[in-house]
């Protein structure tokens, strides 16, 4: 048994007794900094991104208002996905979940592959959110080059993730506030010009915009299913409690609460705030590369607002790069942990935050700052279809634990979560069968595929890396570790 194996909780009989974290603070070695308004506020954020506020411009463009539709669709898949990684959560709070949970109930070699995969996600997720940044700079600044104001918003957000997590989850929580509010009160406005007509855009804004112009699905059901991809991306980060969980302080109460607001979360601030934004401006006026909620204001002759609105989705692109900060450095230090990366990643600092692992993922996001020197045009387009199929990956690899770990406790052999998912594992079937609609579609996708040819090679990588550590391992990890796979089988 290794010593994360020990660390986790696990037993010698391959059992492992569900723990919530309270009896044991600090298990990692980590700081238990994260309060309850801090893991709710995360949860709140990491369903409010660039996604939303800045690939709705070009999802609105090809679906037209059905893309509210898709919103909504692939935010039921969400939940079940969020329910499943939940039901795992209460079973085994661990920060770097999904590759735990990926570890024991499939095998070494997928906790391998999930963990890199997510920090994968994370690094590429990192580079989106520095170049929408930039871009949202040029609102106010269009002189200044996009990779000068993504080098700087890197450089400020990593001082921030090496300080403490404590600072991390209150710039986190801030952050979220902002997005937050500025939602709520854009709805408010909106139907407020709905209702009283005030403003420029009073004359034209009804309700009847929803479906007046070519329809509900003026491009075909084709084109909307289409924007599943992106409508995806918007929801990468949803996950994130998941990793928050090893620096929780009471994950037993914060986690549940957390997943269980996802559903009206993803009602008000998509379907809701899309809704009003559709009706007030009609659809065939929104485009690539322009926020919809920037371009909603400027609309209705508010530039004040517009540029109230440019701040927010500022806020939001660097919350969510400060997230992949975060997140990547634990991701790291989980496979130092388990030997399946150098084992210096997985050194604290003396603020018990993983400085090395969070440094060499900050120095890999970089590259996207290299991205925005030589092709600031697409390189939003290309590391968000690159992000997505990392994700899909993620998520199919917590449903598909889940799913294992649900035969598992059927069979007597581990121990019922005290947040069982509604439905057990067949919602979780059901999200599987749409991830694999959405993979489809991106296969289909001439400027999406690309990021299956990036998948391939990087599977091949993990293939050669994981061959080399069994290697290296003479044969230690050759078969699965005691404790892991075994129990689900």
């Amino acid at each position: 048994m290794t010593s994360a194996q020990v660390d986790q909780g696990q037993d010698d009989g391959g059992g492992t007794a569900p723990r919530t974290g309270e009896d044991h603070p600090g298990e990692e070695g980590y700081e238990r900094g994260l309060g309850s308004r801090q893991v709710q506020m995360i949860a709140i954020g990491g369903a409010i991104g660039v996604g939303l506020f800045m690939g709705a411009g070009a999802n609105i463009a090809k679906a037209g208002p059905s893309i509210i539709l898709m919103y909504a669709l692939a935010g039921v898949v969400i939940f079940f996905i969020m329910r499943a990684l939940g039901e795992l959560l209460l079973y085994r709070p661990v920060s770097g979940s999904f590759a735990e949970y990926a570890r024991e109930f499939l095998g070494p070699f997928s906790g391998f592959a999930t963990g890199w995969t997510y920090w994968l996600m994370w690094v590429v997720t990192g580079m989106a959110e520095l170049t929408a940044a930039a871009i949202y700079i040029h609102f106010w600044f269009p002189a200044i080059p996009q990779w000068v104001s993504a080098l700087v918003f890197l450089v400020v957000l990593f001082g921030v993730n090496l300080i403490s997590v404590k600072i991390f989850g209150e710039v986190e929580f801030w952050f979220s506030m902002i997005k937050v509010t500025a939602i709520i009160g854009m709805i408010v406005i909106g139907l407020g010009v709905l209702t009283l007509g005030f403003s420029e855009a009073g004359d034209t804004a009804r309700a009847s915009n929803l479906w007046a112009h070519d329809g509900v699905f003026p491009n075909g059901v084709g084109s909307s299913l289409m924007t599943l991809q992106g409508v995806m991306f918007a929801y990468l980060a949803v996950e994130l409690v998941g990793v928050t969980a090893g620096e929780s302080r009471n994950p037993g109460k914060t986690l549940p609460k957390a997943i269980n607001t996802l559903p009206w979360r993803i009602i008000v601030f998509y379907v809701g705030a899309l809704s009003v934004i559709l009706a007030v401006v009609q659809w065939t006026e929104f485009s690539a590369g322009t926020s919809p909620f920037v371009h909603a204001f400027e609309k209705m002759g508010i530039p004040l607002a517009a540029g109230i609105v440019n701040f927010v989705v500022l806020t939001a692109a660097l919350s969510s790069c400060n997230s992949g900060m975060y997140s990547t450095g634990r991701m790291l230090r989980g496979l130092a942990a388990n030997s399946e990366a150098p084992r210096a990643l997985g050194r604290l600092n003396s603020r018990k935050t993983p400085a090395l692992a969070i440094s060499v993922s900050v120095t890999l996001m970089g590259v996207g700052v290299i991205l925005n020197y030589i092709v600031p045009e697409k390189a939003f387009g290309y590391v968000t279809s690159v992000a997505t199929a990392a994700a899909i990956w993620t998520w199919l690899m917590i449903l598909v634990s889940h799913i294992r770990y649900r035969r598992a406790v059927d069979a007597g052999r581990l121990p019922a979560s005290p947040f069982p998912a509604p439905g057990g594992a067949v919602f979780s079937w059901v999200a599987v069968a749409f991830l694999a609609l959405v993979t489809c579609l991106i296969a289909y996708d001439k400027d999406a595929r690309v990021s299956l040819y990036v998948g391939a090679v990087w599977a091949a990588g993990l293939a050669v890396g994981w061959r080399l550590l069994q290697r290296r391992t003479t044969g230690s990890t050759g078969s699965d570790a005691p404790g892991y796979a075994s129990v689900a089988e």
